[in-house]
């Protein structure tokens, strides 16, 4: 398996192996349909994706990771942060290592870009393992404060201030 940028090829299998992964989502509405391959392609159209990244084995995508820009409503602040979400790993594929390495891969990529960190929001569980915790300076409107992960990728102090994702995740 390899960890790689997406390309133009890849955006089908994305968009189909994101569905797959949400669906029946447990923090969906019973009966909803997915709508996060939608956030992928319009973060996607909006040139919004900082990172996209896909696990391929032998010529099939596995697995996708979406990273993009968030704001801080924090007047004094320059840290630059990204969102990570959504993270997808085909059904049949879950529990086999592909959606650690792409974790990983995503982390060690925006590490090198320079970013300070990184939001996202998740089971604290899965999440933690990376690194990833609650910081109670950091918001999101609408979700219960454990749920908001954050992580440092930089020694730059972490601002306060309430986050805001790209466009592209509310459907705009």
């Amino acid at each position: 398996m390899i960890i790689r940028n997406e390309q133009a090829t890849d955006i089908s299998a994305i968009e189909t192996l994101t569905y797959q992964a949400f669906l029946d989502h447990p923090h969906h509405e019973p009966g909803a349909k997915p709508t996060e391959h939608l956030i992928v392609n319009r973060l996607r159209d909006a040139g919004a994706l900082t990172l996209s990244l896909v696990a391929e084995d032998d010529g099939r995508v596995l697995g996708h990771v979406a990273l993009s820009p968030v704001q801080i409503a924090a007047a004094d602040s320059n840290w630059l942060g990204l969102g990570l979400g959504p993270i997808s790993v085909l059904p049949e594929q879950q529990g086999n290592g592909i959606g650690r390495a792409l974790m990983e891969a995503a982390l060690a990529q925006a590490k090198a870009m320079d970013f300070d960190g990184i939001v996202l929001l998740g089971e604290p569980e899965l999440y933690q393992r990376f690194g990833f915790k609650a910081e109670s300076q950091l918001t999101l409107e609408g979700v219960p404060a454990e749920y908001f992960l954050a992580q440092r990728l930089s020694d730059k102090p972490l601002p306060a201030g309430a986050v805001s994702y790209h466009a592209g995740f509310y459907g705009q």
